[in-house]
This record gives structure tokens, sequence and C-alpha cells, in this order.
């Protein structure tokens, strides 16, 4: 075997171990969490649908996100809301509970939502005809959108609407719509340290 043998089967060698090397990397995936914990706080405006009543409130809950699926998260979400600022009709707060669909665009994170939970409406002077209305409980239905943004990789923030459906006997069609903007922070519990996300 003469020099230019070698050379040609060095390169050869080098080659094939490249390509060998380059393909095995390619079919391992990328290591995930299989469940991930995130919580979120956040202020909230809401438009209480009850004679043009606002509330100010602060929102809090988390996210018990499964394993992605084509970069599709789907997760079950808990939050609250309670009025800090219960403006001069009524106020308003809840607690819910549902599903959450999110596509991972880099950054950032488009999802809806579809809540289902517990609300109260506290009434302040609020009288109708010979009626003066004090409280009421009633389940809240509430569909959602929102977009997360990461700043790292354990914090984001967010940007949230919900569209609810409350009844109540102080409405003369029986129900109303609060709509609430949402905007907060998230932080994800990183319970893997070795576990990173490429963005």
């Amino acid at each position: 075997m003469n020099f230019r043998q070698l050379q040609v089967g060095l390169a050869l060698f080098t080659t094939i171990s490249s390509v060998l090397n380059l393909a095995q990397a390619q079919s391992v995936p990328t290591a995930t969490q299989q469940l991930q914990l995130f919580a979120f706080v956040a202020g909230t405006g809401t438009f209480t649908d009850l004679n043009g009543g606002r509330n100010r409130d602060i929102t809090a809950g988390a996210d018990l996100t499964f394993l992605t699926f084509l970069l599709i998260k789907p997760s079950l979400e808990v939050r609250g809301i309670y009025p800090i600022d219960k403006g001069q009709i009524t106020s308003q707060k809840n607690f819910l509970v549902g599903p959450k669909v999110e596509y991972s665009l880099g950054r950032l994170h488009p999802y809806v939502d579809l809540f289902l939970g517990r609300g109260k409406i506290v009434y302040n002077n609020f009288i109708v005809g010979e009626v003066q209305y004090l409280s009421s409980s009633t389940l809240v239905f509430s569909p959602g959108i929102g977009v997360d943004y990461d700043l790292t990789h354990q914090v984001a923030v967010k940007s949230d609407f919900q569209d609810q459906h409350w009844d109540t006997p102080a409405s003369i069609s029986g129900s109303i719509s609060p709509r609430t903007l949402t905007l907060g922070a998230v932080y994800a519990f990183d319970f893997n340290r070795s576990h990173r996300y490429s963005w």
C-alpha cells in the first residue's frame, strides 16, 4: 500500500465516520421532560357586563403540561381570579379548571383554552326595581385565547383573553358575558436540569 492509497483510505474512513455520527445524532430525539409544571401570576382587567362595571383583579394559576406531540402541548390548567379593585357596581371572583392546547413557535407559544368552574358576584348597592341584590353564585364557562413569550428557559410573559358566561338574577336576560384581559409572568419549574429546549 503506497502513501496515496493510505490518504484515500483515511479520507474515506473519516467521511464514513462523520456520516454515521451525524445520522446517529439525528436519530436520537432531543431530551424533553415528560411532564412540565408552570405557575403564573398576573394582573387582570374585567369588564363585568353589568351596567358598564369594571374590576381590577389578581389572577394566579398553574399548568400541568403533558408530552409534546409535533409542537402541540396539551395541558390541564387551574386558575383563580380575585378582585383587588371591586369597582362601583359588582365584583366577580372565580375558580376555573380546564384543558389548554398550546402550539410552540420558538419562543412564542399561542394557545386556546376552555375552562369551567365556580364564580361569585358581590353586588354594591345594586337595585333593580324593588329588589336589592347582595350576591349570587353560579357555574362559569370560559373559552379563551392567549400567548406566552419565553424570556429565558424558565421565565415567560403572558397575555390572555377570556370570554366568560355567568348566570345571574340581576340581569334581564338571566346571564352576563364578562370579558377579561390578563398580563403577567410565567415560571417553569425545572425538575431535570439536563433537559433543555431549543428554539
